[in-house]
């Protein structure tokens, strides 16, 4: 019996690897697709809302996973951090959806901190998964992103700056999950006269 019971923990420890596995090729696979159809300048913002419970296929918050919020940093910091993009973490509504960053970050930009710290039900898995590997995490209150996407609907787009630009995935899944992803772009200001690109025509007297 406890020879079978043994065998049975090993089959699961393996299903849960390739459970991982999955999720990491997945979110891969999104965002070499989300990079190749957009471009953020070095020291941009990249915020990602990510619930690891709907990656599980349950409701938001009801089946948080460390393990699974690990994959998720460690796939989106592969990205980023060749590309010079800094990360923010959106956690969850039981700490007002505050963000994640490194405290350069926050110091950089100017935005002001809070004082609360991620926990798996209150900030969620993968804020604690990104609490644990930033160098000097601090809970910010607002930010205005470049960029980002959303890992199951965690409404991302009140930290992405105007005008957002909905970025199409072929690959928009992560386990249970469904992706959104977001890019933007300045505001294009004017009126009749105005331009958007600069040409010879720039240098003209045209009325």
């Amino acid at each position: 019996m406890k020879i079978l019971e043994g065998s049975f923990k090993k089959a699961m420890k393996k299903e849960v690897k390739m459970d991982l596995q999955l999720v990491s090729q997945q979110l891969q696979e999104s965002l070499t697709e989300y990079f190749e159809n957009t471009e953020l300048s070095r020291g941009s913002i990249f915020v990602v809302g990510c619930s690891t419970s709907e990656i599980r296929g349950e409701w938001k918050g009801t089946n948080s996973s460390l393990e699974v919020g690990r994959v998720v940093i460690d796939v989106l910091q592969s990205y980023l951090k060749p590309r010079g993009i800094f990360l923010a973490v959106q956690g969850c509504e039981h700490i007002n959806r505050a963000l994640l960053v490194e405290r350069q970050v926050a110091i950089g930009y100017g935005l002001e901190t809070v004082s609360v710290v991620p926990a798996i039900h209150a900030g969620g898995g993968t804020q604690v998964a990104a609490f644990q590997q930033m160098k000097d995490p601090v809970e910010v209150e607002h930010i205005v992103a470049q960029g980002g996407i959303d890992i199951g609907g965690t409404d991302i787009g009140m930290h992405v700056k105007f005008v957002q630009i909905p970025i199409h995935l072929t690959h928009n899944e992560v386990g249970g999950a469904r992706i959104v992803a977001l890019s933007s772009r300045p505001k294009l200001i004017g009126g009749q006269r105005a331009r958007y690109t600069f040409t010879d025509d720039n240098l003209k007297d045209i009325r």
